[in-house]
C-alpha cells in the first residue's frame, strides 16, 4: 500500500507542477516585446542552432578545454613513443609541445592552429601551466631529502658545484661571443651572460631520478651519490637563479642587493618559523585517516603564500613553491600522502600544458641558415663539455673510478623540464630572443636525449649491464630455477604457492625468484624503499607460511614486459610463471569466450601492425601484454588463470597431440614434490600408442603408485572438472579450446597454460 501511495504522490506532484510551469510559460509569451518576436522570427531554427554552436565553440572555456584535451592526448602519444625507444617520456612531451607549435602544426596547418590556439587564448594557457609548474616544483622540493645531503654532502657538493661553476663559466664565455648578434636590444651584457650561464649549468633532478630508477641504480652507492649530487645541484642552481632574476629585474647588481636581502629574510623566516610550525602539524596529522581537509588547506595555503611572496619580492613564484616543498615535515609517510595528492594532477593534467606553451613559443623555423645551425651546435657542444666533462672530472678527482665518473657526468648532463623552466623565465623577462630561445630548447632536447645512449655506451665499454646485475643474483648451481613475475600482491601469493608445489621436496636443488617490476611513472625516488618493502611483504609472508626460501628482485622499469623477458632469458630459468593479464582495451578472456570482446586499436597494436608482427583485426586469445611475453620469452612459460587456486592435490592434463607430451614432465614434478593425483586425458590415443611415453608413466607408477591415471573417455563432464584443483594444458591446445568455444571452459578449475621453451 505504501508503494501505491508513493507512486500516486509522485505522479500528482510531477504532473501538477509541470502543468503550472507550462501555463506560466504560455502566459509569459504574451509579455514578450514585439522586437523580440521579430528577432526570433527572422532566423530559422537551424541557423539559430548553428550560431549558438559557433558561439559555444569560440567561448574561452570551450577553447581552453579543447586545448587541454588535445595537449594531453598528443603528449601521451609522444611520451609513449619515447618510452618504446628507451627514452624518458618527458622528451616526448617536449617534442609534442614543439609539434603543436608554429614549428610544425602552425606551419603546415595554420588555419586549424589559429582555431585551436588563438592568440587571445594563450594567456589562459600560460597561467594554467604556471599553476602546474608551481605544484610540480612543490613536489620536487618535497622529494629532496636534506638529511641525505647532510650525511653525504662532502663529495657530492664538490661534484655538484664543479658541475655548476664549469658550465656557468663556459656559458658566460659563450655569451661574450654571441651577445652582439643574438642579445635582445636594450638588454645589458650582465643579464644576458648570467642567463646563458645558468641555462648551461642546470640539471633536471626529476628526469635524472627517473633514469636512476629505471636503470636499477637507486640502491647502489653510485645511485645514492648521483641523486645527492643532483639534489645539491638543484638547490644551488635555484638559489643562483633567484639571484640572477633579482639582478636582471633590478637592472644592476648594486640595486639588486635590496631584492637579495629580502630573499634572504624570506628564506630565514621559512626555515626558522614556518618549518617548525609545519613540523608540529605534520607530527599530529601524519596518517591518511587524520589528514582532514582543514589540515590539507594549511599546507596548500603555505605553498600559495610562499609562491606569492617570492613573486612579489622579485625572484619568481617557482622558487617559493620549491622552498615550500623543502620545508615540509620530514615524516616520509606525510610527504608521500601529499606527493600522491598533487603529483597526478600536476604531471598528468597541468604539466603538459607547460610543454605545449613552450612549444608555441619555440619557432625552429627562425634557425633558417647553416650559420645559425652552427651556432646551435656550438651551444650544444658548450653545454655537453661543461656539464658532462665537468661533472665527470670532478667525480674522478674525489676518488670515483672512470666508469662511475662518466656515468655521473652523463646523468648530470640531463636537463629536461628544469631547463625549459629557466628558458621560459628568461624569455618572459626579455633576456632571450625567440631565436636564442629556440636554440636553447634544441640544446635541452639533445642533452636529455643523449643521456640514455651515453649510459648504454658506458656500460658497453666497461662490459656491464643493469640486467646482468639483476641476474648475477641467480644461483648458477640450482637445478630447477623458477622465476615468478607478479603485478599485484594477491597474484604474487598465488604464483608463489603454485611454484612451491613444483619444488617442495627439491628445495635444495631449486631456486624460487619472485620479481616485481614497477613502471617508472608510478614510483618516485622519495618512497621507493617503502614501496619495494610493501610490494614483497605479502609474498614473504606466504613463503614463511609454506616454509620456502625465495629470492626477491625489484626493478623500476620503463618497459615492464620487455624487462620480464630479458631477466627470464638472461637468467636461463627453467620456468617463468606469470598471471594472465586482462587488457581493459580489448575485453577480458571471459568476454572473448562469450563473444563480447571489444576491439580497440591501441598504440602497441598499431606498432606491431606497421612492423608486420600482427594482423590488426586478427582474433587474439590473450591480451597484448601476455602476447608480447609469449613471443619474446625463450624459456618455458607458465600462464596461470586463477580461479581461487589454493592446492594442487588433483591435477587434470588433456593431451590433444604429440606436442603436448612435454606436460608429463611437469606432472612428474607435481607427483614427486606434492603427491598430486594426476589424471591424463588421452584424447587421440597418443599416450596409448607411444611406447616411450607408456614406459615413462609406468616408471612414475613404480615410484609413486596410484598417483597417475590415463583417461580414455573423450567426454569429460562438468562434475569431474569441478573436482580438480588445477588443469595443465599446452599453449596451442588452450588456443584451440578458446577458439572453438569449448564447453569445458566455463567449468575448468584454475588453469596453468604452459609454453615449451624455445631452442
Amino acid at each position: 500500500m505504501k508503494n501505491y501511495k508513493n507512486s500516486i504522490f509522485y505522479i500528482v506532484i510531477i504532473g501538477f507542477f509541470s502543468f503550472l510551469m507550462y501555463w506560466i510559460f504560455k502566459q509569459g509569451k504574451i509579455l514578450e516585446d514585439v522586437n523580440v518576436q521579430e528577432k526570433i522570427s527572422g532566423n530559422s531554427n537551424w541557423q539559430d542552432f548553428v550560431n549558438s554552436l559557433t558561439h559555444n565553440l569560440q567561448h574561452p572555456l570551450a577553447i581552453l578545454l579543447a586545448q587541454i584535451v588535445t595537449i594531453i592526448l598528443v603528449a601521451k602519444l609522444f611520451g609513449w613513443i619515447c618510452r618504446k625507444i628507451g627514452q624518458p617520456s618527458v622528451i616526448g612531451e617536449i617534442v609534442a609541445g614543439i609539434m603543436l607549435g608554429p614549428s610544425f602544426f602552425g606551419h603546415y596547418f595554420p588555419e586549424f592552429s589559429a582555431l585551436l590556439f588563438p592568440v587571445a587564448s594563450l594567456p589562459n594557457l600560460q597561467f594554467l601551466s604556471q599553476i602546474g609548474l608551481i605544484l610540480f616544483m612543490f613536489v620536487i622540493g618535497m622529494e629532496l631529502d636534506l638529511k641525505v645531503l647532510k650525511n653525504k654532502a662532502h663529495d657530492a657538493v664538490v661534484i655538484s658545484h664543479a658541475s655548476i661553476i664549469i658550465p656557468f663559466a663556459l656559458g658566460v664565455c659563450l655569451a661574450y661571443y654571441i651577445y652582439t648578434s643574438f642579445a635582445p636590444e636594450g638588454v645589458q651584457f650582465l643579464s644576458f651572460a648570467l642567463f646563458i650561464g645558468i641555462a648551461m649549468s642546470i640539471t633536471a633532478f626529476p628526469v635524472l631520478a627517473r633514469i636512476v630508477q629505471e636503470r636499477g641504480l637507486h640502491k647502489t652507492k653510485l645511485g645514492a651519490m648521483v641523486i645527492t649530487c643532483a639534489a645539491a645541484d638543484d638547490i644551488t642552481a635555484w638559489c643562483l637563479l633567484a639571484v640572477v632574476i633579482a639582478i636582471v629585474k633590478a637592472g644592476s647588481f648594486v640595486s639588486s642587493i635590496y631584492v637579495i636581502l629580502l630573499a634572504v629574510a624570506y628564506v630565514f623566516l621559512m626555515l626558522k618559523f614556518v618549518r617548525p610550525f609545519l613540523k608540529r602539524v605534520g607530527d599530529l596529522y601524519a596518517t591518511q585517516e587524520k589528514m582532514s581537509k582543514p589540515v590539507v588547506a594549511i599546507f596548500f595555503v603555505t605553498l600559495l603564500i610562499s609562491s606569492y611572496a617570492t613573486e612579489v619580492i622579485g625572484i619568481h613564484a617557482l622558487f617559493g613553491a620549491f622552498m615550500a616543498g623543502i620545508i615540509m615535515p620530514d615524516n616520509m609517510k606525510f610527504r608521500n600522502i601529499f606527493i600522491e595528492k598533487i603529483e597526478d594532477v600536476s604531471i598528468v593534467l597541468l604539466l603538459p600544458l607547460f610543454f605545449v606553451f613552450t612549444g608555441l613559443r619555440t619557432k625552429i623555423g627562425l634557425i633558417d641558415d647553416p650559420y645559425l645551425w652552427k651556432v646551435t651546435g656550438f651551444i650544444v657542444l658548450v653545454a655537453v663539455v661543461g656539464k658532462f666533462l665537468g661533472s665527470a672530472l670532478a667525480a674522478r678527482f674525489v676518488g670515483q673510478n672512470w666508469k662511475d665518473s662518466l656515468t655521473i657526468g652523463a646523468l648530470m648532463n640531463t636537463r629536461g623540464l628544469m631547463e625549459l623552466v629557466v628558458l621560459n623565465i628568461g624569455f618572459d623577462l626579455g633576456v632571450l630572443t625567440p631565436q636564442v630561445f629556440a636554440m636553447m630548447v634544441i640544446m635541452a632536447l639533445v642533452t636529455t636525449f643523449m643521456t640514455g645512449p651515453a649510459l648504454s655506451l658506458i656500460d658497453r665499454i666497461f662490459k656491464t649491464s643493469s640486467v646482468a646485475e639483476i641476474t648475477d643474483k641467480i644461483i648458477e648451481q640450482a637445478k630447477f630455477k623458477v622465476l615468478i613475475s607478479f603485478g599485484d600482491n594477491n597474484n604474487g601469493k598465488v604464483l608463489t604457492r603454485l611454484a612451491h608445489f613444483f619444488t617442495k621436496k627439491q628445495e635444495q636443488n631449486s631456486l624460487l625468484t619472485v620479481m616485481h617490476l614497477s613502471h617508472a611513472n608510478e614510483v618516485n625516488q622519495f618512497s621507493i624503499g617503502e614501496y619495494e618493502k610493501n610490494s614483497f611483504e605479502p609474498i614473504l609472508s606466504t613463503s614463511q607460511e609454506l616454509n620456502v626460501n625465495v629470492t626477491t628482485l625489484f626493478k623500476v622499469s620503463n618497459d615492464i614486459d620487455a624487462d620480464i623477458c630479458k631477466v627470464a632469458n638472461q637468467g636461463e630459468f627453467d620456468l617463468l610463471l606469470i598471471g594472465l593479464g586482462q587488457s581493459i582495451y580489448e575485453g577480458s578472456l571471459l568476454g572473448k569466450i562469450l563473444g563480447f570482446t571489444t576491439r580497440i586499436i591501441t598504440p602497441d597494436r598499431l606498432l606491431n601492425t606497421f612492423t608486420g608482427k600482427e594482423n590488426l583485426f586478427e582474433e587474439d586469445v590473450f591480451d597484448e601484454r601476455t602476447r608480447y611475453i609469449i613471443n619474446k620469452t625463450e624459456v618455458p612459460l607458465g600462464i596461470l588463470i586463477d580461479k581461487n587456486f589454493e592446492n594442487a592435490g588433483t591435477v587434470f592434463i588433456p593431451i590433444f597431440d604429440e606436442e603436448d607430451i612435454f606436460l608429463i614432465q611437469y606432472a612428474k614434478k607435481l607427483i614427486y614434490n606434492n603427491q598430486s593425483q594426476v589424471s591424463i586425458l588421452d584424447v587421440r590415443g597418443i599416450v596409448k600408442n607411444n611406447i616411450e611415453l607408456k614406459e615413462e608413466i609406468r616408471a612414475i607408477e613404480q615410484v609413486t603408485p596410484n598417483h597417475i591415471a590415463i583417461l580414455n573417455d573423450k567426454k569429460i563432464d562438468k562434475d569431474f572438472l569441478k573436482s580438480q584443483d588445477l588443469m595443465m594444458v599446452s599453449l596451442d591446445s588452450w588456443k584451440k579450446l578458446v577458439e572453438t568455444r569449448s564447453t569445458w571452459l566455463s567449468s575448468t578449475p584454475s588453469t596453468l597454460i604452459i609454453q615449451e621453451g624455445k631452442e
